[in-house]
């Protein structure tokens, strides 16, 4: 039990062809430094991005290193509402019941769902004459300092007795848990715990409660050595075995077990592909306009992020490069039974690298708050017995 004291988007056409101006909302970047004057936050997309989130009764959240925002989807009257909240390099997401986890430069952010707060984000100047209403805010209720450890994708996992945040700690080149951070894997090739991301491990998909499979982008213990081979040198592991189970992979990112199914992007190629266990094999399903990172699904729909890739020695001489002079940054929705696209939301400008994309299921016009100390500080969770001797005038 809990008590406490935007940014539109405009929609493209109907068909994924076409699109419409998304303009944020005004008060995504009221926290930015105006001396700062940051990159415009415009985007656009097809309408039929709004109607399905519309559909699914879902939002959509965003991670943006580059530009230091988590982004959130939201719909709002057949419009794409895109929603800033700023972080320092903010990449990781985890997401489950009321809880939804960031990953930063130094630290993990942890945020619940506290729906007494609704009514008071209703209530502000920017909202009271809008046609939405809230149905969940995350305000923060926990912070882990890990330092400098590049940390890459999320999950909660089934742990000993109870579910424990898990994450891939790229600059270790292992998997970790949160105490300062606690590792608990890292692939074999790897004989000693030392910063220097030797072989850019980056994402990984949990089957049955825990993590079963993670990429990466090279299989050598040197810093940086997976950088001589990243046209096609990225791997897919077995966690349980620690073995390489499919080689030659382009920049691999964000494996998923989905409909009993091994997903992952072949980001070197801009692709979304199916893993076949039986042969190694990786089947693209789709190849799209921009370097694939961040995969969520919902029913026959696969959400996935893309990023536009700068000019630079990272980049440079893998496939996508090579294709295409111009790339994409934005969330394509992609129907994995046919492999068409049928809706996409596009960044034009101060966004150009996305990292993860997440679902927020049953929770169809969300905030997050982090920006509001005032707000915070005057919004309290407490059990249920101590709320009793609560008064009924104190509670909002």
């Amino acid at each position: 039990m809990s008590f406490t004291e935007n940014n539109e988007s405009k929609p493209e056409d109907s068909k994924p062809a076409s699109a419409e101006e998304s303009k944020p909302d005004a008060d995504s970047q009221s926290d930015s430094n105006e001396e700062s004057k940051p990159d415009p936050l415009r985007s656009v997309h097809t309408n039929t991005f709004p109607e399905l989130l519309a559909q699914a009764k879902a939002s959509v959240l965003v991670t943006t290193y580059q530009a230091g925002k988590l982004v959130v989807l939201r719909n709002d009257s057949g419009v794409l509402n895109t929603h800033f909240r700023n972080f320092m390099k903010p990449m990781g997401l985890a997401v489950e019941g009321g809880k939804l986890a960031i990953g930063c430069n130094i630290d993990i952010w942890e945020f619940h769902n506290v729906p007494a707060v609704c009514p008071r984000l209703d209530a502000t100047d920017e909202c009271k004459d809008k046609s939405f209403q809230h149905d969940a805010c995350y305000l923060p209720r926990r912070s882990s300092t890990t330092g400098d450890i590049a940390i890459h994708e999320m999950a909660w996992v089934d742990g000993t007795n109870t579910r424990e945040l898990v994450f891939v700690n790229t600059a270790f080149s292992c998997l970790s848990t949160r105490s300062g951070f606690e590792p608990i894997w890292r692939p074999h090739f790897i004989d000693r715990l030392a910063p220097g991301d030797c072989c850019h491990l980056n994402g990984m998909a949990v089957v049955d409660g825990k993590v079963r499979y993670v990429t990466a982008l090279g299989d050598k213990s040197t810093p940086g050595s997976w950088r001589e081979n990243k046209r096609d040198g990225g791997i897919l592991m077995d966690v349980p075995s620690n073995e390489i189970i499919v080689r030659g992979l382009s920049m691999p990112h964000s494996p998923r077990w989905y409909r009993n199914q091994l997903w992952l992007l072949e980001s070197g190629q801009g692709t979304i592909g199916r893993v076949d266990l039986a042969t190694g094999k990786y089947e693209s399903i789709a190849q799209l306009p921009g370097f694939t990172r961040g995969l969520s699904f919902i029913g026959p729909l696969a959400l996935i992020g893309l990023s536009q890739v700068r000019e630079s020695a990272v980049f440079s001489d893998i496939p996508l490069v090579e294709r295409l002079e111009e790339r994409t940054c934005g969330v394509w929705v992609v129907n994995i039974e046919t492999g068409e696209t049928v809706a996409f939301c596009k960044f034009e400008e101060g966004v150009q690298e996305i990292f993860a994309v997440e679902l927020l299921l049953n929770t169809q016009f969300p905030d997050l708050v982090n920006h509001d100390a005032e707000l915070i500080g005057n919004s309290y969770v407490l059990g249920d017995d101590a709320l009793k001797d609560v008064p009924e005038n104190f509670r909002s």
